[in-house]
């Protein structure tokens, strides 16, 4: 079970579909797309002045690679996968961290991002989960609470 839902590979694996899209996108398109530094001052939204926003499938599939168990909360506005500056789950980050990166043009990013959303609202659509698009402090809380 993963968020209330019995673990579906074929859901999961439309996720990783997605993933891997954006991370083309993002790879074709790196004039556009900015060099990340890898700093993690993003992942401190409140200090950054910005918020990451997932879907359920994003969820479901993080906590599918990590085991239900070992999600985290998000007590702060940092968040509880950034350690000394460096992600934790990069290999299995959101969309919202594929997308975003502080030297990238923003229209590029709103359009990916918009692409992304669609993708991942009808894998809800198809495995009958309700679509949520949540702000990452508030999903994970429900998550784990």
């Amino acid at each position: 079970m993963v968020a209330g839902y019995q673990v579906n590979h074929q859901l999961l694996k439309r996720a990783v579909e997605i993933y891997n899209w954006l991370d083309l996108q993002v790879l074709n398109n790196s004039e556009l797309a900015g060099k990340c530094d890898a700093c993690g001052k993003c992942c401190d939204f409140e200090s950054f002045d910005h918020r990451l926003f997932v879907t359920p499938p994003e969820l479901m599939y993080l906590a599918a690679k990590l085991g239900t168990e070992n999600v985290k909360p998000m007590p702060t506005s940092r968040c509880p996968y950034n350690i000394g500056g460096k992600c934790t789950i990069y290999e299995y980050r959101f969309a919202g961290c594929r997308i975003f990166c502080c030297k990238a043009d923003a229209d590029f990013q709103s359009r990916l991002s918009e692409s992304a959303l669609e993708k991942f609202k009808s894998i809800c659509t198809e495995f009958q989960v309700p679509y949520c698009y949540s702000d990452l402090a508030t999903a994970l809380n429900r998550f784990v609470g």
